[in-house]
């Protein structure tokens, strides 16, 4: 945690100081020889900042397809008979105005209905209504059969093993 705000300050200070633009560099140096030598360099300043606000020109585009009144409609069915599934949407909008519903068919066999609505003023609102199934799932027989494993006659066979290597097997 010291090594951040050690980190944190340096930043900070390093921030400042390029704030503030580059030191002078006005010193004198004696270098140390038999006669004496000056060395001197002018002072060097930084002109100062300045902050002004930068004035952002607002370009208003028009694109030329755009509609102020956009419209369209569209539906899509599904009935899989192979794999069950079922679903349904339809949607229109007229200009802000989004109003549709879709339908789908749950895991259980119950319709789950939702009908919408968006607009401006009130948002996305949804109604979901749950309908019963209509037609009985049938479902695969479960076949649970357990039959216990019948005991083991275990005799241990002997182990050849070679003795030293001569190709004389040991048995145990």
């Amino acid at each position: 945690m010291a090594f951040k705000f050690v980190a944190f300050a340096a930043l900070v200070a390093a921030a400042n100081a390029a704030a503030l633009g580059p030191a002078p560099l006005a010193y004198h140096q004696q270098a140390v020889h038999a006669a004496p030598l000056a060395y001197h360099q002018p002072a060097v300043h930084a002109a100062p900042l300045a902050y002004a606000p930068v004035a952002k020109a607002v370009v208003k585009t028009v694109d030329a397809d755009y509609d102020p009144n956009p419209q369209y409609s569209y539906s899509y069915d599904v009935h899989d008979t192979i794999t069950g599934d079922t679903k349904s949407q339809q949607e229109t909008r007229n200009g802000d105005v989004v109003e549709g519903s879709y339908s789908l068919i749950e895991s259980d066999g119950t319709r789950r209905v939702v009908h919408y609505t968006a607009d401006p003023h009130n948002g996305f609102n949804a109604v979901v209504q749950k309908e019963p199934a209509q037609v009985a799932i049938k479902a695969a027989p479960v076949v649970a059969k357990y039959a216990a494993p019948a005991p083991l006659a275990y005799h241990a066979a002997p182990v050849a093993h070679l003795s030293h290597g001569y190709g004389a097997p040991l048995y145990h």
